[in-house]
C-alpha cells in the first residue's frame, strides 16, 4: 500500500525542476494538498529557513522520505 504524504510532511523530489533551481533529491515540505493527493505544494528552504521556492508539483513528482536515508547538502546556485 503507497504511504500517504500529508501536510507539513518531508518529502524528496524525484526530478528536475530547473526554473526553480531545483534538483531531484532536494527535500522540501508540503504546504497544501491538491485534487485528494493528486497534486502538492511544496516549499523548499535553505538550511538557514529562507524560502528558495514554493512550487506546485504532481504526486508522481515526490516521494515520502525513508527511515533509513542518507541527507546531504548542495549549495543554492543562481537561477
Amino acid at each position: 500500500m503507497k504511504k500517504i504524504i500529508e501536510e507539513f510532511e518531508e518529502v524528496v523530489l524525484t526530478n528536475d525542476l530547473p526554473k526553480f533551481g531545483l534538483r531531484a533529491g532536494d527535500v522540501g515540505v508540503v504546504v497544501d494538498i491538491h485534487g485528494n493527493n493528486a497534486a502538492y505544494t511544496l516549499e523548499f528552504m535553505t538550511r538557514d529557513g529562507a524560502t528558495v521556492a514554493v512550487v506546485t508539483v504532481n504526486a508522481d513528482q515526490i516521494r515520502p522520505i525513508g527511515e533509513t536515508e542518507m541527507m546531504q547538502s548542495r549549495p543554492l546556485e543562481a537561477i
